[in-house]
């Protein structure tokens, strides 16, 4: 069994107004609901292997507070370049080329191409993934390369409140 959660980065911040997209930092909210976010899924048990995340700041922000609450090294987090800015497409080839040693993994990206690839895994739709969001499926099978094609069963959706 093999389970993935896309968590779309916390809000980020525009007072910064020359620096790139790439560069943008998580804002005050951003900070608070990253953490209260991945606490939550903590508290719930909701297990994570391995962590991965696009490189811009405030993906990989994201996930730093997300595996602090899980006692994790920032060290361990997987940043995979190709997740910044990526289609349905792209989060499905970077899912088939996981590491199979893990069951659980959390993917921390951008939209619209986290809320279209959620869209795509499962019947339950969904328009948007606000900041902060975590999308969950699971599927029966041993290897990642087998993720796209499984049959997945959504499990939950969350979002701050």
């Amino acid at each position: 069994m093999k389970t993935l959660i896309l968590v779309r980065h916390a809000k980020s911040s525009h007072s910064l107004g020359l620096s790139p997209d790439f560069d943008r930092p998580l804002n005050e909210r951003g900070f608070r609901e990253a953490a209260e976010i991945g606490r939550k899924l903590y508290k719930k048990k909701i297990p994570i292997d391995q962590f991965v995340s696009s490189p811009a700041l405030r993906a990989k922000t994201t996930a730093e507070l997300f595996s602090n609450e899980y006692n994790r090294k920032m060290k361990d987090i997987l940043l995979i370049p190709s997740l910044y800015q990526a289609d349905p497409d792209q989060f499905s080839k970077v899912v088939s080329g996981l590491d199979d040693a893990y069951q659980h993994v959390a993917l921390f990206a951008h939209n619209p191409g986290i809320t279209e690839f959620a869209s795509s895994l499962t019947d339950t739709q969904v328009t948007n993934m606000p900041t902060s969001s975590v999308f969950a499926v699971n599927a029966s099978v041993d290897s990642w390369k087998d993720f796209a094609g499984a049959e997945k069963s959504f499990l939950f959706f969350y979002k701050p409140e």
